[in-house]
């Protein structure tokens, strides 16, 4: 059966472009005008994927976003972000509401299709495994994205728990640059340098949310562990 993946935008030539693409590479899709109708559609049918625009009449897509992320029903949702808005900070806010990725307008529908894919890939990945990840005083929660320390606990997106599991994992050896991008992004991404230190620095505003013993340390030149500190 193909996956089906909802297309939330207000933008009639956006919907047309985006789903034709999806479709002509085997997906099944549906696309909805505003938050409001993708709400409702989303309680009667889950879909595999979301493909959600920033720019939209109230509930805007980072509501829409905040709101999947609330549900445990809908939390594991693999969510792409479309926007025209391009500055680092709103890149930033956008991933910080629980989006997966961040895709700006204008883009290649090939981009689009291996944004999808990837995303997919991941998604199944991660929701097969069941076992929690600790290191210290921290937990990694597979199935949900979250990471708890004590009572505290935040919500990753899908970039930062691929990040976080991959430090966990290694613990207090360092991984380099170029390692964390492969784990991550994988070996086909053209992703560089400063989207880890990006999503080094939300790692950290989230272990210091949570009151972690827990730091993440830079070697400089080299790469980044995880630390204890007291």
């Amino acid at each position: 059966m193909a996956e089906l993946v909802y297309i939330v935008d207000d933008e009639p030539n956006i919907l047309q472009l985006v789903s034709l693409g999806l479709d002509d590479a085997g997906f099944d899709t549906q696309t909805f005008s505003d938050g409001e109708s993708f709400l409702a559609a989303v309680k009667k049918r889950m879909p595999d994927a979301v493909i959600l625009d920033w720019m939209m009449p109230p509930p805007e897509g980072m509501t829409i976003c905040r709101i999947l992320r609330d549900d445990p029903n809908t939390r594991p949702l693999p969510i792409l972000m479309l926007t025209a808005k391009s500055d680092l900070d709103d890149k930033v806010t956008g991933l910080d509401c629980g989006a997966d990725y961040y895709l700006t307008k204008p883009f290649e529908s090939e981009e689009l299709l291996a944004c999808v894919r990837l995303l997919l890939r991941r998604a199944g990945g991660e929701m097969r495994v069941d076992d929690t990840l600790r290191f210290e005083d921290l937990a990694l929660e597979p199935g949900t994205f979250q990471l708890s320390c004590g009572e505290r606990t935040v919500r990753l997106s899908r970039r930062e728990y691929d990040l976080m599991e991959s430090l966990m994992r290694s613990g207090r050896q360092i991984l380099t640059k170029e390692q964390l991008l492969v784990k991550v992004w994988g070996y086909d991404s053209d992703a560089e340098d400063n989207n880890v230190e990006v999503y080094i620095s939300f790692l950290r505003r989230k272990l210091t949310h949570l009151h972690s013993r827990v730091k993440i340390r830079t070697q400089r030149m080299v790469g980044y562990c995880l630390e204890v500190e007291g």
